[in-house]
């Protein structure tokens, strides 16, 4: 029997690369996104496209209930505004908390419930190299830290349960969100990593399906790095 695994963002960038890894080891996928314009694998036979916008917290719950019995959550999609500190609209700070962090939290929580009863169930959380620095973006920068202390707070929560919960945390990837990055940040960035290059998608994908799939059941509530030294611990 094929697992079902819901991935947000699955649309494009490192969401799309995730997907296909999935569909690759047997998965059927749902895709939650906003928009599905120009979606490769539309038609797919295993893949169900779900038009929802995260920002829309208080409808998660029927959401995951339209779903069904979800085996493994990817809690991918995300924003970042790249906006000044001191000259952020709260409108824009607001939705991206509710995308986020709070959709993420909620889908944990609603998908958690099924996983636990049972008794098994893989969620893996999209962080950031962001959730270990201070970010330019202070708001992105904030979000990524809590789905970071999140990821940990639910494998505590229901790892006794059978439920596995990780996340990966990428620095900038070769994805549509690097296009809101400063080209001095992006400098930096190259200057600091070992190969002198962005991530590609397909290598957090990578990371996220083997968490989502493969890794074993002891690692659980674990943040995997994924930045090339640009942040070394």
């Amino acid at each position: 029997m094929s697992r079902l695994a819901v991935v947000t963002g699955g649309n494009k960038g490192i969401g799309l690369a995730t997907t296909r890894r999935l569909l690759e080891a047997g998965c059927e996928v749902a895709v939650v996104a906003r928009d599905f314009t120009g979606f490769p694998l539309a038609g797919e036979a295993r893949v169900r496209a779900v038009p929802f916008d995260l920002s829309r917290v208080e409808d998660i719950p029927a959401l995951v209930a339209e779903i069904g019995e979800i085996d493994i959550l990817v809690n991918n999609a995300g924003i970042m505004h790249a906006l000044p500190w001191d000259a952020y609209p709260r409108e824009k700070m607001e939705t991206l908390l509710r995308v986020n962090l709070e959709a993420p939290l909620a889908l944990m929580r609603e998908a958690g419930r099924g996983m636990a009863e049972r008794g098994a169930g893989r969620i893996v959380n999209n962080a950031s190299l962001a959730a270990h620095t201070g970010h330019p973006d202070v708001w992105y920068g904030i979000s990524k830290a809590g789905l970071k202390n999140a990821t940990k707070s639910f494998a505590r929560l229901l790892g006794p349960r059978g439920v596995v919960v990780n996340a990966v945390a990428p620095g900038p990837a070769e994805t549509d969100m690097l296009d809101t990055i400063p080209e001095p940040r992006r400098k930096a960035v190259l200057e600091a990593v070992y190969t002198g290059r962005f991530c590609r998608a397909d290598e957090v994908a990578a990371a996220i399906a083997w968490l989502a799939l493969e890794s074993p059941e002891y690692i659980n509530g674990v943040c995997i790095d994924l930045n090339n030294g640009s942040f070394p611990r």
